[in-house]
């Protein structure tokens, strides 16, 4: 069925599509890649005649598009399952139908895989309206090793399989409504890939958060957690007891587990729905993540996990409730500037609960000593948070709230201290295209495992006694208190474009008098 000039089948499982659906189309429209060398596959799972007339509109000028009309199923694996039985393609990539593809993304997937001979190619996601994971994107992995390299950060189906190893493997999503099913259908691929590949080199995916989508609804404890042990079925089938095998089942203890057991998502819930919910994960995490998982969590994972699995529920709102209690700030209080013209902030660090240090640890141990339930019949050294107070650092991002988007400019560890001093380079803070006038400086605080996004806040006068950079030309950024008490860095541009800018507003000026 496979057609040599057909590079690869896009395949968009569809249901009663919305206005979103347009940008799917006109991205598709916008491809590099030669229309005659892809295909687009519209499977629709059953929506009925108006969205059988829209996809035959859709197709009727595009005949690089064709449509798959199926009974309802009601979930999106059958119809993917059906674009790669019908695909012609040499590589399939799945798009869903809220989503997008940028310009040039099917073009170099394609150029990748065949560079490097991938079964699965993991493409750069962009979210939109979300946060995404950003390690597994730092930079190219033409081989990447499960359980080495960041593969399960992003399992969702968004990526592109070579279509003869889909088949050979029977590679196949799960029929009907099946939570988890990307996870399912993806650490298949990756457990009998001979070659997975990371391409990061540019933005190919944009998965777009709307709302009403089926993963923002609460799950019921009942029927969602037997798809999870689907999952981890999976896994311990295609490994031993071991390492690997702990790292890989750490993944979804903590992001299926012990993530909704944390702070102000745990006491969201009601005490009915809590009880339920601690129904079905004290069994699951007794029978299913041994020691060997918890032994690379973060310090109140860890916490967490050993409540969770001695059943102490009323242990475990407690902890939640002291999560959810502490606050913490980020304030500078010293700024100055260096002879070379690097902006040196010191900044204080406090992580208060009722108007005290919420973390209190023991001197020379590092036990922690400040938990509001009884620690007696806890592990000895559970409470031993000393390698992640090795790890307490302060990063400052710049937000960008037009775009939803932060980057990092700077960071200092902590190394058991309170205060720390940062140092921002200014010439790099701003790129030469960059029109922005300027941006907001967050803190990102990792204090004991616990991790903290809060505003970076000073009070005028610090940094007003910074005084002036001394580059001079070259100076482009300086700090600048909010009326909240907020730091943003301010572009100051170069003399040149200062003059610039004055000159045609000061045209604009004396073209509205003679118009006058």
């Amino acid at each position: 069925m496979s057609n040599p000039s057909v590079r690869v089948s896009v395949v968009v499982p569809v249901y009663k599509p919305g206005a979103a659906f347009d940008e799917l189309i006109a991205s598709l429209d916008r491809q590099t890649l030669d229309h005659t060398r892809f295909e687009v596959l519209l499977c629709d799972d059953g929506s009925g005649p108006e969205t059988a007339e829209l996809l035959a509109a859709v197709a009727k000028d595009r005949p690089w598009v064709r449509v798959i009309p199926l009974p309802h199923s009601g979930w999106p694996g059958t119809p993917r399952n059906h674009g790669i039985d019908e695909a012609r393609g040499k590589y399939v990539q799945f798009v869903d139908q809220d989503d997008w593809l940028f310009d040039g993304a099917l073009q170099s997937l394609c150029d990748y895989a065949d560079l490097h001979g991938s079964d699965v190619v993991v493409g750069k996601e962009v979210g939109i309206g979300r946060p995404l994971p950003s390690r597994i994107f730092r930079h190219d992995v033409p081989d990447a090793r499960l359980g080495e390299d960041p593969l399960l950060e992003m399992l969702t189906p968004h990526k592109m399989f070579r279509t003869a190893f889909l088949r050979a493997h029977s590679i196949r999503f799960p029929d009907g409504k099946v939570r988890l099913e990307d996870h399912l259908f993806v650490m298949r691929a990756y457990f009998e890939a001979d070659t997975i590949s990371i391409f990061a080199s540019e933005p190919c995916y944009a998965w777009v958060k709307r709302e009403g989508s089926a993963s923002s609804s609460r799950i019921d404890p009942e029927t969602y957690f037997p798809h999870l042990e689907a999952v981890l079925d999976l896994v311990e089938h295609y490994t031993t007891p071991g390492r690997l095998r702990d790292r890989l089942l750490r993944h979804w203890f903590r992001g299926k587990v012990l993530k909704r057991l944390a702070g102000k998502r745990m006491l969201s819930h009601s005490a009915s729905y809590r009880t339920r919910l601690l129904d079905v994960l004290v069994p699951l995490t007794q029978h299913r993540f041994g020691p060997g998982v918890d032994a690379g969590l973060a310090f109140p994972q860890r916490i967490r996990a050993a409540l969770l699995r001695a059943n102490r529920r009323d242990d475990l709102v407690r902890f939640a409730q002291f999560e959810a209690d502490m606050e913490c700030r980020a304030v500078v209080t010293a700024a100055r500037w260096s002879r070379g013209g690097g902006l040196y902030l010191t900044v204080r660090v406090s992580v208060r609960r009722d108007g005290q240090d919420a973390l209190v640890f023991e001197p020379g141990s590092g036990r922690l000593t400040s938990l509001p339930f009884s620690t007696a019949a806890l592990p000895a050294d559970l409470l031993v948070a000393g390698r992640e107070l090795g790890n307490d650092q302060v990063e400052l991002f710049l937000r960008d709230r037009a775009k939803g988007v932060d980057r990092r400019i700077a960071g200092a560890h902590l190394q058991n201290r309170d205060t720390v001093t940062v140092a921002v380079d200014p010439l790099k803070v701003f790129g030469p295209t960059d029109e922005s006038r300027g941006a907001r400086l967050v803190a990102k605080v990792r204090r004991a495992g616990w991790t903290f996004d809060v505003p970076l806040t000073a009070d005028a006068a610090t940094l007003a006694g910074a005084g002036h950079s001394p580059l001079l030309a070259g100076r482009t950024c300086t700090p600048v208190t909010t009326r909240s008490g907020a730091v943003e860095l301010r572009r100051v541009w170069p003399s040149g474009r200062l003059k610039d800018i004055a000159g045609r507003a000061a045209r604009r000026v004396r073209s509205r008098s003679r118009g006058r």
